[in-house]
């Protein structure tokens, strides 16, 4: 009797426990609208924005090479911004800054043992520039055909980065 009355006890810790843990994953994973207000904010505080921040290269041969892309990028703000990285989704993409004075880049995918350097790029309000990627189909061999999407970062420093993206159907 004695052991049957210390298995119910067990049993009944046992699933106050499992209930404790399902409920604090339930909680952890659960979206909080402070954070979502926050993360959108931050993106609406970004003063560079990209008309078009998406283009569609369509087919694109491996043995036609590179093909490369112009991003109008501006700054909406009323005080200068400051990008201070450039980055991209993979070593097939580089990404250059162009404002008409300067020139910087190319910047790549970090990681591999390869330090991307600082773009430190500073935009006057309401001046634009470009961002020309170039994408080589090739870099992924054989094994790299079919649909693609690749992104570039811009960071300001503050907020969610300005992100472009591109597609292309990679063909031998």
């Amino acid at each position: 009797m004695k052991e049957n009355a210390t298995q119910k006890i067990t049993f009944s810790i046992l699933a106050v426990l499992a209930m404790a843990v399902v409920g604090v994953l339930i909680w952890f994973y659960q979206p909080r609208p402070e954070t979502e207000n926050r993360d959108q904010a931050a993106a609406a505080s970004s003063s560079i924005v990209a008309p078009e921040s998406y283009y569609d290269f369509g087919q694109v041969s491996m043995a036609g090479g590179r093909v490369s892309y112009r991003y109008r990028i501006k700054n909406s703000g009323n005080s200068a911004a400051a990008i201070k990285k450039i980055y991209t989704s993979c070593m097939c993409t580089e990404a250059v800054f162009e404002d008409g004075k300067i020139t910087k880049g190319p910047f790549g995918m970090p990681g591999h043992g390869l330090s991307i350097p600082a773009a430190n790029v500073t935009m006057e309000p309401g001046s634009e520039a470009e961002i020309i990627v170039t994408f080589d189909p090739a870099a992924h061999g054989p094994a790299g055909v079919g649909k693609i999407i690749r992104e570039i970062y811009l960071e300001e420093g503050a907020g969610q980065p300005l992100i472009l993206r591109f597609s292309a159907n990679v063909t031998p």
